[in-house]
């Protein structure tokens, strides 16, 4: 047993030796895959890795038609990804759900100018609190966080202006499958809406307004309380005054003053309609707000209903006074004709 043993282990050196002069001083013995691994071992490996088992190829023949939209992605006469086409969809937006919207046009304010001129609205918002909205449930609602002072890009404005005015999406035939504000039907509405160009359109109306650089206040539900606060503090006048002095330093530090010097109320549009300064500050102006607009409007329709039916009664009284005083005229005559008749009667 111990001469094999030292057998094996100088036949392994005499291996090694020569495997050392054939390859060189440090070379390492190469060992074969296919002593160390049977057939089997290597199939099953072969099987369970290669791609076409873990990822079945898809068919050569599949391709997309060329019509092909993806659903969310529609077609659009605009690019959509890029920032302007998102900021038209927002105006577009905007003009849709806030029933007021005031213009003024500013001129090269600075971030603390407008920090300043924001806070004093807020301060002035936040005074007014909960108000009639004309809610269906009737309940009061506070508005001061959700009105907004917002600097605008005019030219954007301006196209969605058009889109919300000249294109209606409810007006589009069925066969059109797309009807987006950036569709293509929108486009061909606003192009056919400059060639007639209507000089009585709410576009041609507003647009000489909203030249150069332009702010808006935006506020979300009808009120004359919220309105008349914010114009008390962005444009003084007569039906909203701004705030003394003594109740409110801040509002004439100097930078809120410089602010305001260059802030100029040009007009708005309230519920669809273009109003200029004064017909704004008409609006804000009304007292009691919705419910006071509400009293005007029943007193002025009572006013007219009175007032006609005043005219309608009127003939007939005239009528009715003529042939009274005619009646009377007439009684003596009778009177003095029965008396003659009785004295002739006695003679």
């Amino acid at each position: 047993m111990g001469w094999n043993s030292g057998l094996v282990v100088e036949t392994n050196r005499t291996q090694a030796k020569k495997c050392t002069s054939a390859r060189g001083v440090g070379a390492v013995p190469t060992v074969s895959l296919a002593s160390s691994f049977s057939p089997s071992a290597a199939l099953v490996r072969t099987l369970s890795t290669s791609p076409s088992a873990l990822y079945p190829a898809a068919p050569r023949s599949f391709r997309l038609p060329e019509n092909y939209v993806p659903p969310t992605q529609p077609p659009s006469a605009r690019p959509p990804e890029t920032r302007k086409s998102q900021i038209i969809r927002t105006y577009t937006s905007l003009l849709r759900s806030t029933p007021i919207i005031i213009f003024f046009q500013h001129n090269n304010l600075t971030a603390v100018e407008w920090a300043a001129v924001r806070r004093e609205l807020s301060v002035a918002l936040k005074a007014v609190g909960p108000v009639d909205v004309g809610g269906a449930d009737g309940k009061e609602v506070d508005l001061s966080s959700h009105v907004k002072l917002q600097v605008l890009r005019g030219r954007m404005f301006n196209v969605a202006m058009r889109i919300v005015e000249f294109h209606d999406p409810k007006g589009v035939s069925e066969d059109t499958t797309y009807n987006h504000d950036l569709s293509r039907v929108a486009y061909q509405a606003i192009k056919s809406a400059e060639e007639a160009r209507d000089p009585n359109s709410i576009h041609a109306t507003m647009e000489p307004l909203l030249s150069g650089p332009i702010a808006a206040l935006c506020l979300p539900a009808v009120s004359p309380a919220y309105l008349a606060a914010a114009l008390s503090v962005l444009a003084p006048g007569p039906a909203s005054p701004a705030p003394t002095r003594r109740a409110r330093p801040s509002y004439y530090e100097l930078e809120t003053q410089n602010a305001l010097a260059k802030l100029m109320l040009v007009g708005g549009r309230i519920e669809g309609k273009p109003f200029d300064h004064q017909g704004v500050a008409w609006v804000g102006g009304i007292k009691g707000g919705l419910a006071g607009l509400r009293a005007q409007v029943v007193h002025l329709l009572q006013s007219a209903g009175l007032g006609l039916s005043t005219t309608l009664e009127g003939a007939g009284k005239a009528l009715y006074v003529s042939l009274e005083s005619h009646r009377q005229n007439l009684e003596p005559k009778k009177e003095e004709t029965a008396e003659d008749g009785k004295e002739e009667n006695k003679e």
